[in-house]
């Protein structure tokens, strides 16, 4: 009897899921005449990874998907109301835009930047893939709604027309996906921490990096602590640790085959983030790894690839006037886009977006006298200058690591910002007491601070009455996740800054299963018009801790 292995068994089983997703009219052959006049048989383009919108303004959106093979993106979209019936009159809105062509040099992913776009709209989208033929293949359809523009609201919170009110604004952030070799296990419903996320209908997602963990293999199979088995779905990418272009690709690939992300992504915009999973575990510039599972120790090469199939696989926008585009150099080396960047969402939310991994020094133990760089004086500058002239209510600093949580790197160094003295900024920290002066010399109010990175929910105030460093203004930090990864936590506090730990959940022991959902967590804002909630749930939907903020006029 021939041995048949489950690798192979779910390669089958994904292909033939992916078939079967895909209408009855995407998965038919085309036929057209050749030079004899014999039919030819061709196979229509699917979309096997489904779509995504991100970086949603009042006015843009980013739209995303990847072909099954070579073709050019189609993208339309038409705006309707809350229950999905199209809108006539005033309110009709309808595009179609043909967008790059999807080829192999991209893993056949491609972007549509729209733009001019009418604000506070919810859209119906359809995306699609036309071979080199003019064949459309597979349409996948979706939703999302631009942001409230600050030139329509009217102080009531509502806007003209038939569109909703302005202040009914809402979103969800976590980070840490298929991590600790816990991955897409169906028979606990996969990755069910998407699905409870996209059940509180946000108007977008902020994912706080380790999007994927490339430095983790997943196997078939894993005995948790109790003697349980889990199943994980495996692909021939995810059996080692990722090190060419191809391997981080298939890294993305993997998590788009849970069904749950694949819808979330399908109606709810993400701003997307990296962190350091994406390349290898606690990496900074110009390390060279001592891992014995890699061929490949220059880290700056792993990034490299690791970034380019980020940037590939995340609906973020590959050039504009905010970010400097993705390019090859004279060598054929990828040199990415700036990903530090701020998302407008109207009058009551800017949404600044920092990167604490490009720029980072080396992790050391962090009490250096002189200044060491997470976000580097380029960030620091542009982050103080934006924050500082923002007019909106709120300003969201989506962060994807930790300010005060002690994140060890082994016995002596540090990971994050913190470093384990509770005295005067040191090292790193010298960069964030910098912005925070500086938000307080400009006058700058409502700050919140998002995190996730450690594997635990918390929620901390910080306050110079209990800090070393006082120059600032009280803030406070709330951090979500894991959404799909294993628990841990929670880790010790530096008192430089001032925190106090209000809240804080973590697993029941280091690198527990998100089997049943109690120890995995996102986090949910809902804006009212005079009021940011925060509530930390777990992956069953249920909250755990909220807490209500009121504006500072």
């Amino acid at each position: 009897m021939t041995d048949i292995s489950r690798r192979t068994i779910v390669k089958g089983s994904v292909l033939a899921a992916a078939l079967a997703a895909a209408p009855a009219a995407a998965n038919a052959s085309s036929f057209r005449a050749g030079r004899s006049g014999i039919p030819l048989v061709r196979n229509r383009l699917t979309l096997p990874s489904g779509i995504a919108t991100g970086d949603v303004t009042s006015d843009s959106a980013v739209l995303w998907s990847r072909s099954s093979a070579a073709g050019r993106m189609t993208a339309t979209f038409r705006a309707v109301d809350d229950g999905g019936t199209v809108l006539s009159g005033r309110g009709a809105f309808e595009r179609t835009l043909r967008g790059p062509r999807a080829t192999q040099a991209s893993d056949f992913t491609a972007k549509i930047r729209a733009n001019h776009l009418p604000a506070n709209t919810r859209f119906a989208l359809e995306i699609s893939f036309e071979d080199d033929g003019g064949a459309a293949g597979e349409t996948v359809k979706g939703t999302f709604r631009t942001a409230p523009d600050a030139g329509t609201f009217n102080g009531e919170g509502r806007t003209g027309g038939d569109l909703p009110p302005s202040d009914a604004q809402s979103f969800v952030w976590t980070g840490d996906t298929a991590g600790q070799g816990w991955g897409i296990n169906e028979e606990i419903g996969g990755m069910r921490g998407y699905r409870a996320m996209h059940n509180t209908r946000p108007d977008f997602f902020i994912h706080s990096g380790d999007t994927v963990y490339a430095d983790g293999p997943i196997a078939e199979t894993v005995v948790e602590k109790d003697g349980q088995v889990w199943r994980n779905l495996v692909t021939e990418e995810i059996s080692k640790v990722a090190e060419t272009l191809t391997e981080f690709r298939g890294r993305h690939r993997y998590n788009s085959l849970d069904a749950n992300m694949r819808a979330m992504f399908a109606d709810v915009p993400v701003i997307a983030q990296w962190d350091d999973h994406e390349t290898h575990n606690n990496w900074y510039p110009g390390q060279i790894i001592d891992d014995p599972r890699y061929t490949v120790r220059d880290v700056n090469t792993l990034a490299a690839r690791g970034r380019q199939a980020w940037q590939e696989n995340m609906p973020i926008a590959d050039s504009s006037a905010l970010w400097r585009p993705g390019t090859f150099d004279d060598g054929g080396h990828y040199q990415p886009a700036r990903i530090y960047r701020k998302i407008p969402r109207g009058p009551q939310l800017d949404v600044f977006c920092l990167d604490m991994r490009t720029f980072k020094s080396p992790n050391t133990d962090g009490k250096e006298a002189h200044a060491t760089s997470i976000l580097g004086q380029e960030q620091v500058d542009w982050l103080i200058r934006e924050v500082s002239k923002s007019k909106a209510t709120w300003k969201v600093i989506a962060a994807d690591l930790p300010l005060g949580i002690i994140v060890p790197d082994g016995a002596v160094n540090q990971e994050s910002l913190a470093n384990r003295d509770p005295g005067a900024p040191l090292g790193r920290e010298l960069e964030i007491a910098e912005v925070l002066s500086a938000f307080k010399r400009n006058r700058v109010k409502n700050v919140v601070w998002l995190t996730a990175d450690v594997h635990y929910c918390a929620a901390h105030h910080y306050s110079p009455e209990r800090a070393a460093f006082t120059d600032f203004d009280p803030f406070w930090e709330f951090v979500a996740g894991p959404i799909a990864a294993g628990s841990f936590g929670p880790n010790p506090m530096d008192g430089t800054f001032g925190p106090e730990v209000v809240f804080a959940k973590a697993g029941r022991f280091p690198g527990e299963s998100p089997r049943d959902g109690e120890n995995q967590f996102f986090g949910h804002v809902q804006l009212g018009e005079d009021s940011f909630t925060v509530s930390l749930r777990n992956a069953n939907g249920a909250t755990v801790f909220s807490q209500v903020l009121t504006p500072e006029r």
